[in-house]
């Protein structure tokens, strides 16, 4: 049975003494004995500590309470303020002080003296990392003695661990001689102890008996660590090295030991992994102290050294370097920004981003830099001359002077003095021949940041033609590359050796990205809520905003980072349309926001509270992936969405060939596509052939099937009645163009779709109108989604998918070339785009539910349907059904469409035209000017001449007049009438009768 222990008063017999190393500065010594009552959660001890007469003592003291303070066995007056403890002494000699402190392990019990939430004293065990002791400045050179109750296991820094029973319980004596910045100590009566070796390194393992086998599997990893770094750096710096489970959750190295958290420790990859990270910290931050006034240099040091060394062994560098940088551009945001002198130790994503991350790439440009032999020599001589002392950069950047004869000034400069990191774009890249070579010129643009010395990778589908380092000194550089071989792809730092803003076509969206973004909204399902408590409570306190969904604005989707509750929320469908039901109890699909790439979108599926109660506090783990699932918290998939791998541009592609003898009839390949439920045939509008491909394709469908049905892109819906009514022959064709607004809406000749018309008239076969009201598109392409009345977003899909990034780019070209597209917003264009696309989606997705039966020939402009993206995909994601896509005179692409026809050219009638420009404005029709060899102006027309009559019938708009033109032959006579402001008379009606 085990007795309470009570207060145990400890005599201290330890000889304090001023030592002084091999021509290195005196460092004291210090006694230091302490007993525990752990019921109360409490330590005393004494501390003996030599002193100088008149010099005044001070040691920091936290929380705790001093009780007396000897000097010589005489009592000495202190004070005990702002959490230090001072005194000047009368003599030389040694000063005794005795103390308390109260460390409970819930901090919310009472006792309240405890700041410091790495010390805890409870029934679990002992944690001491922080200030239980009254502490010196400098480096100390500590002899701890610690009584425990019976049964408990002590470690600390040491060398040599004495362990002695006594009347009071069992007494631990630790022997190292080593100067230290800070000493701990960790106990529980639920270790047991696992002695190994590696060559002339003790080992010890303190797992608590649960976890016991553990220890096999980490000593093994252990042996292996030690020989690796040993091999690669100097000999292990001590004689004792131990791993040690603690309840807290902790990740430390400490000088001779590692405390680990039970958590941590159970995790399979950790002692793979993490393990290697802090028993390399044995040589980096506990043989070589931190200079922490002047920049924590060594947690970037063992990162490169440890992680990324691992990784890099493995053929993985280039990926790890990738992730240190896009968690940089994930969380170092704003005022978050600080230099790498500024940085003492990881408090959040942010400090380790740039502390642990931005620090590792530093080495890596450093070792590149000096060259491998140069960089690992040059850390041994930093080793040997700062072995048990502090070190700052200053120290490392002499250590790698003194070896390599260089100069590395300015380097350890700009990389420690500034803030944030450069960023890289290519400019105006080209290619063409020069003599017998190939010639790559282009311009790389450097913003902010330091110099870098940049690697260019010129390929071609063989392997690798040029490599070539250049150092970007200047804010612009020109750089020319030569090869023998065309090249057909051209890769900035594409292994990620420089410290530099990833750019967006580079960065994969990422839960990082969610989880380090200043502004995130979080939208609320449109039922169901309870999956999500414990996800609303968790995000709610990293400062997100909860929002309704469906009265967000398309500005605020663009203007923030988004978590999305239910893979059915209307924002999701909005900006992705559908998405695949989710198979586990957790799903999170993180996606690129496509209405502005900075941003990210995270979707969320939870079939209960208890499954994302489960996930939510793993998910901070997982930041580098772009798709997780989680069943009853434990993680059963993961996946990261494809991102480019340095900055690159492509060149020609290899050029396609088709074989002759393969080529196929329009015929042949009817019968191949015939058993399709839809199928696209692309056009230029305004060319013959490809209408008349069309309708062959109608026709042999029609006589195949028995039932068709034709989906125009030239209609939209608001008409489909006045359509219904020309096909089923109840209204004539005249009429029929001038209800449906043909003239209005769709500027291009009738006579291209006449034939087409005319058959599915002839043979009652349904034409649906797919398109969206032109008021619409067209204020959706000036004012954007947000312009539109809540009836005008009826109109609208449900879904809607921006995601297609290709595709976005493909009309971003377009937008470019169009002539006032300096007038206009690209986003509202694609807008617009979308909008469209999907409208006619649903409307052919509507008209096939209705009518499963029924195949149907969509007749759309080519840009709708080339790759597939416009509309198939589209219509493909509602309904599952197969297709197929014919486009016309398109150029050989890879899967550009499943059939490319090429018909011979072909004339056919247009209607007459005045050659004349017209202005519509209140209700008045005004001609502004006119074509060469107008047959208007010929006729004795104006500009400023008011259009009110053609051939008699009143003229309300432009779309009169070209009804009016579809049924005139050219060479017939049109009669105008025309308001005319006459100098003299005032405003005169006149009459022209005008030979088209």
């Amino acid at each position: 049975m085990k007795r309470k222990i009570g207060v145990v008063l400890l005599a201290v017999f330890f000889v304090v003494l001023f030592r002084a190393g091999e021509g290195r500065a005196v460092v004291p010594e210090c006694g230091l004995a302490v007993s525990f009552d752990i019921p109360l959660a409490k330590v005393m001890g004494t501390i003996k500590w030599p002193v100088r007469a008149g010099w005044k003592t001070t040691l920091e003291t936290g929380t705790l309470t001093v009780s007396r303070v000897e000097v010589n066995g005489q009592p000495a007056v202190f004070s005990l303020a702002g959490g230090r403890l001072g005194f000047t002494p009368a003599a030389d000699g040694q000063a005794e002080i005795r103390y308390e402190g109260v460390f409970p392990g819930d901090k919310s019990a009472g006792h309240g003296r405890n700041s410091n939430l790495s010390d805890t004293i409870d029934n679990r065990g002992i944690s001491l990392t922080g200030l239980w002791y009254p502490r010196p400045t400098g480096l100390v050179v500590y002899h701890l003695q610690a009584t425990l109750p019976r049964g408990y296991v002590a470690v600390s820094e040491a060398e040599q661990v004495t362990r002695t029973e006594t009347a009071a319980g069992v007494e631990f004596s630790f022997a190292f001689p080593h100067p230290l910045d800070s000493l701990s100590l960790v106990a529980s009566d639920r270790f047991e102890e696992t002695e190994d070796r590696a060559g002339a390194i003790e080992l010890a393992a303190y797992f608590f008996k649960e976890d016991r086998e553990l220890a096999k599997t980490y000593l093994g990893q252990a042996k292996s660590y030690f020989a690796r770094y040993e091999k690669l750096l100097a000999p292990y710096p001590y004689k004792r090295f131990a791993i040690v489970e603690n309840f807290l959750p902790t990740g430390y190295s400490l000088p001779t030991y590692t405390l680990l958290g039970r958590d941590v420790v159970r995790l399979p990859f950790i002692a793979g992994t993490s393990l290697g990270h802090e028993i390399l910290h044995q040589w980096f931050g506990n043989g070589v102290y931190v200079d922490y006034g002047t920049g924590n240099w060594a947690e970037g040091l063992t990162t490169y050294l440890a992680d990324h060394l691992r990784e890099e062994e493995r053929g993985k560098g280039w990926e790890y370097r990738k992730q240190l940088l896009i968690n940089y551009g994930a969380y170092v945001r704003g005022a978050g920004e600080f230099s790498l002198r500024e940085f003492r130790s990881r408090t959040d994503e942010s400090s380790q981003a740039i502390g642990y991350g931005k620090a590792a790439l530093v080495f890596h440009m450093l070792r590149r830099k000096v060259g491998d032999a140069a960089f690992f020599a040059a850390l041994r001589v930093f080793l040997g001359a700062q072995l048990y002392r502090r070190a700052s950069w200053e120290d490392l950047r002499q250590a790698f002077e003194s070896h390599t004869g260089r100069d590395l000034a300015a380097f350890f400069q700009q990389w420690l003095e500034g803030k944030g990191l450069p960023e890289v774009r290519l400019e105006e890249v080209r290619i063409g021949r020069t003599g017998g070579k190939f010639e790559v010129i282009c311009n790389i643009l450097r913003s902010g940041g330091p110099l870098l010395d940049l690697p260019l990778v010129l390929s071609s589908r063989r392997g690798v033609l040029h490599r070539e380092v250049i150092t970007l000194a200047a804010e612009k550089q020109t750089v020319r590359l030569l090869t023998d071989e065309e090249p057909t792809l051209l890769t900035v730092d594409g292994d990620y050796d420089c410290a530099r803003k990833l750019t967006a076509a580079e960065l994969p969206p990422v839960l990082a990205r969610l989880l380090g973004e200043e502004k995130t909204i979080i939208l609320l399902p449109e039922n169901n809520l309870e999956p999500y408590a414990a996800l609303l409570e968790g995000f709610r306190k990293r400062g997100a905003e909860v929002r309704e969904a469906g009265p967000l604005k398309d500005g605020e989707i663009r203007s923030a980072s988004l978590i999305v509750l239910g893979r059915e929320n209307p924002v999701a469908r909005r900006l992705f349309g559908s998405l695949d039901p989710a198979e586990t109890g957790f799903d999170l699909l993180v996606k690129k926001n496509p209405w502005n790439g900075e941003k990210v979108v995270g979707i969320i599926q939870s079939r209960s509270a208890a499954e994302a109660e489960a996930a939510f506090g793993k998910l901070f783990h997982y930041g580098k992936f772009s798709s997780l699932s989680f069943a009853g918290g434990v993680n059963v998939a993961q996946g990261i969405a494809p991102a480019d791998r340095g900055i690159v541009r492509e060149f020609r592609a290899e050029p396609l060939a088709a074989d002759p003898s393969g080529l196929q009839t329009l015929d042949r390949i009817v019968e191949a596509v015939s058993a399709k439920q839809v199928l696209y045939v692309g056009e230029d509008h305004e060319r013959f052939s490809h209408h008349d491909v069309q309708l062959r394709i109608i026709k042999a469908l029609h006589r195949k099937h028995g039932r068709l049905a034709i989906g125009m892109e030239m209609f939209q819906r608001p008409f489909q009645k006045v359509l219904d009514g020309y096909i089923d022959g109840t209204m004539e064709e005249r009429e029929f163009l001038a209800k449906s607004e043909y003239f209005k809406r769709w500027v291009f000749d009738y006579n291209l779709y006449k034939p087409i018309l005319d058959y599915a008239r002839a043979e009652k076969i349904p034409v649906v109108t797919l398109n969206l009201s032109r008021e619409i598109t067209e204020k959706v392409s000036r004012q954007g989604m947000d312009s539109l009345t809540a009836a005008e977003r009826q109109e609208l899909p449900e879904e809607m998918d921006f995601s297609d990034t290709a595709y976005r780019e493909r009309l971003r070209e377009v937008f470019r070339q169009h002539k006032s597209a300096g007038e206009r917003n690209f986003d509202f264009f694609f807008q617009a785009q979308i909008t469209w696309d999907e409208t006619m989606a649903q409307s052919i997705a509507n008209y096939l539910k209705r009518n499963p039966a029924v195949p149907m020939v969509v007749l759309a402009g080519a840009g709708h349907l080339a790759y597939g993206a416009g509309i198939p995909k589209r219509v493909f994601r509602r309904n599952g059904l197969p297709y197929a896509v014919i486009l016309n005179d398109s150029d050989l692409e890879r899967d550009i469409a499943d059939y490319v026809v090429f018909p011979q050219p072909l004339e056919g009638l247009t209607a007459p035209r005045l050659l004349a420009q017209f202005k519509e404005e209140q209700g008045r029709l005004t001609i502004e000017g006119f074509a060469k060899e107008s047959v208007a102006e010929q006729a004795g027309l104006m500009a400023g001449d008011v259009v009110i009559a053609l051939d008699g019938a009143r003229v309300h708009g432009l779309e009169d007049i070209r009804l009016a033109l579809f049924y005139k032959n050219k060479g017939a006579i049109l009669k105008v009438s025309v308001l005319r402001q006459e100098a003299t008379s005032g405003e005169q009606t006149m009459e022209f009768e005008v030979q088209l």
